[in-house]
């Protein structure tokens, strides 16, 4: 299965691992998925690293390499026909960079991972 993480979901894995639901940790330790990380979510991190909303050991580039290195995490760009997509998406949820992450796995047929009960309500697979 090809699984895209939600930016906490990516935080936690690499983190605190704890916070992750059982069945988010079955589907990330198996070997038969592929997990992958939206470029928006770098983004994300960065833009809240720099507001002081989000503390990290290390800067954003040094945590999510290693992270994903370190967790076998695949790179994904931001398509534009995820960008398009966005016009499709009722508007039931206002963080553009959730928008963006349920709009990629939309158009590439991933699954995502995610604890936001926002998402939850949009018609694509979830993994909590």
């Amino acid at each position: 299965m090809n699984l895209l993480l939600d930016t906490c979901t990516f935080l936690w894995a690499i983190s605190a691992p704890d916070q992750l639901s059982q069945a988010a940790k079955q589907a990330l330790e198996d070997g038969n998925n592929r997990l992958s990380l939206s470029q928006a979510s770098m983004w994300e991190i960065q833009i809240k690293y720099q507001l002081g909303k989000l503390t990290l050991t290390h800067t954003p580039k040094e945590t999510i390499e290693l992270g994903m290195e370190r967790h076998d995490v695949d790179y994904q760009s931001l398509a534009s026909t995820a960008i398009w997509q966005l016009q499709k998406l009722p508007l039931l949820h206002k963080d553009p960079f959730d928008r963006i992450i349920i709009a990629s796995a939309l158009c590439e047929g991933m699954t995502l991972v995610s604890p936001d009960p926002e998402i939850h309500k949009y018609p694509v697979p979830v993994i909590w």
